[in-house]
């Protein structure tokens, strides 16, 4: 079977399925509700219309800040479809047939990558739209600046778009590694909920971890994007300095290379029952 029959096969696989409009629903419902939450507190305090003496936040860099908001907090999604893509096959023991019809496995996971790039373009396009539509509704109507004529934020645009097809690769990698899905899925969650942020927001009180977290992949995917509202909230996680946003993307795509690899070596090539 060649590349592009298993890369029709693979489409099939993921849209025949609910699994991937029902992520997508949860991945617009919870941004766009995360964005609307704190674009209404910064650009309430940016306009100085909250109540109090709190310092107004500055306008500068702000929209670009709220729309991250989908790369943020919402990159575990794509992660997600990334590593059910492959931890689905094996518990369902749909790659059976699939190898037996191409005994090349490589193959068989080169496709998966394809449609995978093609699935976490299409999130990413959604991811940007929930962040930036009540965003940049909520900034307009408190007198707040956009940037959306602003080509810097397009390219921003680009770049999360970019971050979700990585992540998805990543979660390739992850499931062709650990094959069982429950574990899977619970490694990262642990990972990107919890251990990450932690060590990121440790960085702002012990000198030099930063110089190590930087490289953690979701600071990198927020290097990437050039803006993050992780950042922003704990600005002395960043005290090592952030990564440049091309650096950022390289880093991101390592552990997608070295995941996807070690997946392919370690377990891809083994029986699947």
């Amino acid at each position: 079977m060649s590349v592009s029959a298993l890369v029709r096969s693979e489409t099939t696989k993921q849209f025949s399925t609910s699994l991937w409009w029902i992520l997508a629903i949860v991945l617009v419902a919870y941004v766009g509700f995360t964005a609307a939450i704190l674009g209404f507190v910064f650009a309430a305090s940016s306009s100085g219309s909250l109540p109090g003496n709190a310092p107004a936040i500055p306008a500068d860099g702000l929209a670009s800040v709220l729309y991250s908001t989908a790369t943020s907090v919402g990159y575990v999604f794509p992660l997600l479809i990334g590593t059910l893509m492959v931890t689905t096959e094996f518990r369902h023991k749909t790659l059976t047939p699939t190898f037996l019809a191409t005994p090349r496995r490589g193959s068989v996971l080169v496709a998966k990558v394809i449609v995978g790039i093609g699935v976490g373009v299409l999130f990413g396009v959604l991811g940007v739209l929930a962040s930036v539509v009540p965003a940049a509704g909520l900034l307009a109507a408190y007198g707040v600046p956009t940037e959306l004529g602003s080509a810097a934020t397009w390219a921003l645009f680009g770049r999360m778009i970019i971050a979700f097809a990585l992540w998805v690769l990543v979660g390739i990698g992850v499931g062709a590694l650990v094959r069982n899905q429950v574990g899977a899925i619970v490694g990262v969650l642990v990972f990107t909920q919890f251990l990450e942020p932690v060590g990121r927001a440790a960085a702002a009180f012990v000198e030099g971890l930063s110089d190590v977290t930087r490289f953690l992949p979701g600071a990198a995917s927020d290097a990437l994007v050039g803006a993050s509202v992780f950042t922003a909230a704990t600005p002395g996680a960043a005290g090592g300095g952030t990564l440049e946003w091309w650096v950022g993307g390289l880093v991101l795509l390592g552990y997608a290379v070295v995941l996807v690899v070690l997946g392919h070596l370690v377990s891809w090539r083994r029986d699947v029952t």
